[in-house]
């Protein structure tokens, strides 16, 4: 039997609720959806090279009246070619993407546990919190990585 010991990798991933909401993550089958439609670089490489099954996930809700994390989840799967990008009918189609040669992916997500909202506004006033990427003025990233003493800090403010 092998051991991981790699350190306990954490991330924050940004869903808009009318597509995905924590609330909708719970009630799939396995409390798991796929983590469908990122359209940016950075975000898919960190699926593609860093994140990993188990690794902890604050389901983070964007584009909606008080953005914030709303609950707790973890990476379920690996990566996978996400099918979106293939399908003319879906808003995430890619025409210069194919089969062969997929240029966007998913990977699983399992939702834990909603939590209180821990609004965008709550989050900026931590002091701990100021180099959390999410938290950097011009950053749209739809995943981030979150330090190990950010996430200490969060499920803090969770607890509160």
């Amino acid at each position: 039997m092998t051991v991981d010991t790699r350190p306990p990798r954490h991330w924050l991933m940004k869903s808009e609720p009318h597509e995905c909401s924590i609330d909708d993550a719970l009630a799939a089958p396995g409390q798991t959806v796929p983590w469908t439609g990122v359209r940016n670089y950075q975000a898919r490489n960190f699926m593609r090279d860093a994140m990993q099954v188990g690794d902890g996930v604050l389901f983070y809700h964007s584009s909606c009246p008080q953005p914030g994390i709303a609950g707790l989840a973890r990476v379920a799967s690996g990566v996978r070619a996400d099918p979106t990008q293939f399908d003319p009918a879906s808003p995430y189609f890619d025409p210069r993407s194919s089969p062969d040669k997929p240029r966007w992916l998913l990977l699983d997500v399992q939702a834990l546990r909603k939590t209180r909202l821990i609004a965008l506004a709550q989050l900026r006033q931590q002091p701990a919190l100021a180099q959390m990427p999410l938290l950097q003025r011009g950053n749209r990233l739809s995943i981030t990585p979150v330090a190990p003493g950010e996430w200490a800090v969060v499920e803090r403010l969770m607890a509160i």
